[in-house]
């Protein structure tokens, strides 16, 4: 189906909202906010989460599911083979430098089926001047909650010359 609109090479831009997915997949590109927004189905998600420094948080997120905008990307294991799939990781670094790791496990229905989402909104207001975020609503505490992403990372491992680090 593959929604990925913009070629490898163009640099995302916190600026612009706009990420790249890039990784063992077979059509890496840059997508921003407006592209998730009206590339795949949009869903919500009720979260409260611990915050070290404030207490609890409590916000309402929309936006699409990570394991559908990364499929649509094809990542490079063979969906029939759950073993394949359960060995591929997702890095995702935000405009601030933090970043997480997910298993595919995590998020696939067939494992953990975790609906992590790549919010286009936050609390109704839209994302698309500060960047999309990464939300874990299965977590407690908001560590994995990923701000004014600028890279997902998808593949088997950290070998060498392979992982988040390397463009």
């Amino acid at each position: 189906m593959g929604r990925l609109k913009t070629p490898p090479g163009s640099p995302p831009s916190v600026r612009t909202g706009a990420f790249e997915l890039r990784g063992e997949v077979g059509r890496p590109g840059t997508l921003s906010v407006a592209d998730l927004r009206q590339g795949w189905e949009q869903h919500s998600a009720d979260v409260v989460f611990e915050c070290a420094s404030s207490g609890p948080r409590r916000h309402r997120f929309e936006g699409p599911l990570l394991r559908e905008v990364v499929g649509d990307a094809r990542p490079a294991f063979d969906v029939r083979r759950r073993r394949d799939r359960s060995r591929f990781l997702l890095a995702v670094t935000g405009g601030d430098g933090h970043h997480t790791v997910l298993s595919w496990g995590e998020i696939d229905p067939d494992f953990g089926d975790v609906p992590a989402l790549l919010a286009t909104s936050l609390d109704g207001v839209p994302l698309d001047l500060v960047g999309s975020q990464l939300v874990v609503p299965t977590d407690r505490c908001g560590a994995r909650y990923i701000s004014a992403i600028t890279s997902v990372w998808v593949g088997a491992g950290f070998g060498p010359g392979a992982g988040p680090g390397v463009v």
